[in-house]
């Protein structure tokens, strides 16, 4: 039996499993209130578009956010027979405008925000970056920067994560909707720059996905950044005690770096 990663909140796990109910929030318990801006981060856990696992992909990283000074929003989207597209694109792009609409009285940093990703949360967030699913079709500003975890790229049969390429696309999807929905085949030089990391024994989500959403980045010129470990189970969340440990740290550089050139 697989170890629980360290940085489970097991009373987070609770309320995720048992307590949720399948409809769009946010939580906005991680904005850091002190009078000052921050930087924001949009945090999307994974889940197989069955769930969404804040326990592992939203608070614990929330908590490492906060400790750099960033503020973080948790977004709970339409999953189970509700995450059909474009469902959880609406919930996530629904959740970036009213949280940039607050920007002055939640005290961010409306420029260059970030998404954060992980496993099916790392397809819906690479889906926002995309021309024909994300940001320009809800009229929202391009993010600063995507952070994806071991994430679903692809909607192919064979490549993608069966229960996430079923629930987001219905269990009869066409060649056409797979290949609308695989973010690898939508890459272009809008495309917002890109931290990704995953690990090449990855049990749950073939690392291919990963590979080959490297590789489209690399070909659209994308300010990129990738890691791609070995012996790190998938949700890890933050992979505190694994070779992975550190990649909170990188992927807040990675941002950081990037929101300054954009900002000139």
């Amino acid at each position: 039996m697989p170890q629980r990663p360290a940085d489970v909140d097991v009373k987070q796990s609770i309320r995720d499993m048992f307590l949720a109910r399948n409809e769009y929030r946010i939580v906005d318990d991680y904005v850091i209130r002190d009078g000052k801006k921050h930087p924001v981060a949009f945090l999307v856990p994974g889940g197989g578009y069955y769930m969404v696992c804040s326990f592992i992909e939203g608070v614990p990283i929330a908590r490492k956010l906060n400790e750099k000074g960033v503020s973080a929003v948790i977004v709970y989207y339409r999953v189970k027979k509700k995450a059909k597209y474009p469902a959880p694109l609406e919930d996530l792009a629904r959740a970036i405008r009213e949280v940039l609409d607050r920007a002055d009285e939640l005290g961010i940093d409306p420029a260059g925000y970030s998404v954060w990703g992980a496993s099916a949360g790392g397809h819906l967030t690479a889906a926002f970056g995309t021309q024909n699913m994300g940001y320009p079709q809800y009229g929202l500003p391009r993010p600063g920067a995507l952070v994806l975890a071991y994430p679903v790229i692809s909607m192919k049969e064979g490549l993608s994560h069966a229960q996430s390429r079923e629930l987001f696309l219905g269990r009869h999807a066409t060649a056409a909707q797979e290949a609308f929905a695989s973010v690898e085949e939508h890459v272009d030089d809008s495309y917002p720059p890109t931290f990704l990391w995953c690990s090449d024994d990855d049990a749950t989500v073939n690392a291919e996905n990963s590979r080959r959403m490297i590789a489209a980045l690399e070909s659209a010129g994308v300010p990129a950044q990738s890691r791609i470990y070995h012996g790190v189970p998938h949700g890890a969340g933050p992979a505190t005690g694994t070779v992975a440990a550190g990649w909170i740290d990188e992927a807040v550089g990675f941002w950081m770096k990037n929101k300054e050139k954009e900002n000139g």
